[in-house]
């Protein structure tokens, strides 16, 4: 268990909990809870069962699902059902720093935290988001070969121990609950992912897909989401260290990369509204330039996210 965590006073004024007010208190208060909860790490990416934050929170199985989705839709977190983790996005930034420089010791300690967390979805996207400020030497893939149920820390095990009896009978609840109707999809790259959704006469992202709602939330509009979604593309299908990167998930990846901006795209200004930065607007003018080409029609909409 850590003995410290922190937690700014600041910080309810600042967008994180304004995004996660609009979600509703149940969404606050599991958004709080997962940035000081005796199972979480400074990466801010660790395992976490839906049952402990029912009981700790006092939120009940029901609860703690609908604050769960809630910060899930603010993009405060991502959540994976089968190993029961969670990677709070901005976490590793605010506990340990926005950006190290090489000698820092700290880069080893993340690497080497890193490298101990048990096998989970989200290995690659922490690289992603921290490798390069934080001076990582190597990325981890998820093995989904594992699927064995993650053992709890050894300094978990005693209070989970002590919490069993009163938490045995909401188990067949929780699962219950948490029981995902999501077909299972293997890890694929993105050239692959693209050619099925052409097969398949269907978008990247679908048109349904909760990113469009969080755009639309954000005040995101729909021009920044397509340069976002171009870039993205040939990232993962031009870059020679990244084109052989797979995913299950990759609209659930591309997701990431919009609500942490990844790709510095834009900024936002003081009204609370996005706007581009130099290298979006960049990237939106040699867009505009080539669909201003002549360009089979197909070509054109399968293009879009």
């Amino acid at each position: 268990m850590r003995d410290y965590a922190k937690v700014e006073p600041k910080m309810w004024h600042g967008k994180t909990c304004k995004d996660l007010r609009k979600k509703g208190a149940k969404a606050l208060l599991v958004g709080l809870y997962l940035m000081t909860s005796p199972s979480s790490n400074m990466l801010g990416l660790f395992n976490q069962p839906i049952l402990y934050m029912a009981h700790e929170t006092g939120l009940g199985i029901e609860g703690a699902m609908e604050g769960l989705n809630g910060c899930v839709d603010a993009g405060f977190c991502s959540y994976d059902e089968e190993s029961e983790t969670v990677f709070v996005h901005e976490m590793a930034k605010y506990q340990i720093a926005a950006v190290l420089k090489a000698s820092d010791l700290r880069c080893k300690g993340v690497q080497k935290d890193y490298d101990a967390l048990h096998d989970n979805p989200f290995l690659g996207a922490f690289f992603d988001r921290y490798g390069e400020v934080f001076h990582m030497t190597s990325r981890r893939e998820f093995n989904e070969v594992s699927k064995a149920p993650t053992k709890p820390l050894p300094s978990q095990e005693q209070e989970q121990e002590q919490d069993s009896s009163s938490l045995r009978s909401e188990d067949s609840a929780a699962k219950t609950q948490r029981t995902s109707s999501r077909q299972k999809r293997e890890e694929i790259t993105l050239a692959k992912y693209l050619e099925n959704c052409k097969a398949a006469a269907v978008k990247p992202v679908p048109d349904d897909h909760a990113i469009r709602a969080w755009c639309v939330d954000a005040k995101i509009p729909s021009d920044m989401l397509q340069v976002a979604w171009v870039v993205f593309r040939e990232r993962y299908t031009g870059d020679e260290k990244l084109k052989n990167k797979r995913y299950k998930d990759w609209p659930g990846h591309f997701s990431n990369a919009v609500k942490d901006r990844w790709h510095g795209l834009w900024f936002i200004g003081e009204d609370g509204a996005p706007a581009w930065t130099s290298t979006g607007l960049q990237r939106k003018q040699v867009l505009e330039a080539q669909h201003a080409k002549a360009a089979p029609p197909q070509e054109v909409a399968h293009e879009h996210a």
